[in-house]
């Protein structure tokens, strides 16, 4: 009987979550970017670097978490003694973030060592460097510049070998320039240029995820440890080719 009922506790949160989901995509379409959650293939997916650290001590930072969906696969793997920041811009999703992790089982003896800060990462104030970065922020919503401060940002806050994971919709760059006006095209190849740059310097590695909608490119990219400004480089690079 608890067994049923925990059952359709989680399945009633998850279409709660799922509609909240839709109603905020809606509201601010240019910051979420997607009308549907990350599903578990994404999110393991994503979470992919912390795993493989088990079962060392990690400094975690999720951004763009959304309703969690990220989040959930994170929590349980976070070893005691380590520390999760998790960083939305959205009002309502950190609020709902905050609820996620007060009630989530796993972190008893975790609470203090997790952390939903309702701010953009840009603006995020932290002595931390993190072992592993998950980012959920829909990039192709941005504007170039905003992209490459972002980046910037990302990979000032790695340790030198930490990993950077983020993910893209398969496909919804060409159905955009089909749609869009040609400024907001020209804008979209600058954005994927822009993060070429990043992927032909730092990128280990890209997966598709099918299990998705619509289906995802999963990109990992790591700090080099040699590297101390490796995004001071890539920006003056970056203004150079300008």
């Amino acid at each position: 009987m608890n067994e049923h009922t925990s059952h359709h506790r989680a399945r009633a949160q998850r279409t709660t979550e799922g509609w909240t989901f839709l109603v905020e995509s809606i509201r601010n379409h240019r910051t979420v970017g997607s009308i549907a959650p990350s599903s578990k293939s994404l999110a393991s997916m994503l979470a992919d670097p912390l795993l493989k650290r088990a079962p060392r001590n990690s400094n975690v930072l999720e951004v763009g978490a959304g309703t969690g969906s990220v989040t959930r696969v994170l929590l349980p793997q976070i070893p005691r003694g380590s520390r999760l920041d998790i960083v939305e811009a959205n009002p309502h999703f950190a609020a709902h973030l905050r609820r996620l992790v007060r009630g989530n089982p796993d972190l008893l003896e975790k609470q203090e060592h997790v952390r939903v800060h309702n701010t953009f990462v840009e603006q995020l104030t932290t002595d931390c460097r993190y072992d592993v970065i998950v980012s959920g922020l829909p990039f192709s919503n941005f504007a170039p510049r905003q992209v490459e401060e972002i980046m910037g940002r990302y990979l000032e806050l790695l340790r030198p070998g930490g990993t950077l994971t983020y993910f893209s919709y398969c496909g919804s760059r060409w159905v955009r320039a089909l749609l869009t006006s040609r400024p907001e095209a020209r804008r979209q190849r600058d954005v994927k240029d822009l993060l070429n740059q990043y992927h032909n310097q730092y990128a280990v590695g890209c997966w598709t995820v099918w299990g998705n909608l619509p289906p995802a490119q999963v990109w990992q990219l790591r700090r080099p440890i040699d590297t101390v400004n490796a995004s001071d480089l890539l920006t003056v690079r970056s203004d150079i080719s300008r």
